[in-house]
């Protein structure tokens, strides 16, 4: 039986990526990494600090000063603030599409992607890691849903959140966000060879833990 398993899931943006990976990372007492707040995380820092996120060097100079870390109660904390609710504003999250694209941005968090992943029995999220940053990862899971269920799900997180929503704008973001994550020059979204496509669209979320569960069940006993 297999002991250290390494899981990568990859998908477009609010596919459930993340609230997927946090609870099956609970049920299997995984280590979960939460690879897209570390990207809005950075995209957080260049916004507090007023720098033009389209200006690739700036922010490349920023990284010197930023300190990303991940607790196990899946908070985030940039420089020692807790940004845990910060970094999830649609505002952030455009953000984090632009300086991911990147080279020294990437180049930065991969590298601190792949040396927390080294310990195994971890689970990871994003839109590469499958394909660039644990491409050898035991298990792959490429993660959809339509974009009507996405920008449904984005608003009643924003609702919930006391954000002020809107879903025919929620649902234009998600369309662009898809088009500037696929059409990328560097390590654009896509599904890897081997990956598994797991459709959310019509499923709950015990529905989905519970598929991906088996899956990893099956990579167990090899």
């Amino acid at each position: 039986m297999k002991k250290n398993i390494v899981v990568a899931i990859d998908g477009p943006s609010a596919a459930g990526k993340s609230t997927i990976a946090k609870l099956v990372a609970k049920k299997e007492g995984f280590i979960y990494i939460d690879t897209g707040a570390m990207y809005r995380s950075v995209a957080c820092y260049c916004r507090m600090q007023n720098v033009d996120l389209n200006d690739e060097k700036a922010v490349a100079d920023c990284l010197k000063d930023i300190r990303i870390q991940l607790t196990q109660d899946n908070k985030v904390f940039l420089n020692d603030e807790d940004v845990t609710e910060k970094i999830r504003t649609d505002e952030v999250s455009r953000g984090s599409s632009i300086v991911s694209q990147y080279e020294a941005i990437r180049k930065f968090l991969v590298d601190s992607q792949r040396e927390m992943a080294a310990t195994g029995n971890v689970i990871l999220d994003g839109r590469d890691i499958g394909t660039v940053v644990l491409p050898d990862a035991d298990l792959k899971i490429y993660q959809i849903a339509s974009v009507e269920t996405r920008a449904l799900r984005r608003y009643k997180e924003n609702i919930e959140r006391g954000l002020e929503a809107d879903l025919d704008t929620i649902k234009k973001e998600i369309e662009e966000r898809d088009y500037q994550d696929m059409n990328r020059t560097i390590s654009p979204l896509k599904k890897a060879d081997d990956a598994i496509v797991v459709d959310t669209s019509q499923l709950s979320l015990d529905e989905v833990v519970e598929v991906v569960l088996k899956l990893i069940s099956k990579v167990k006993e090899g």
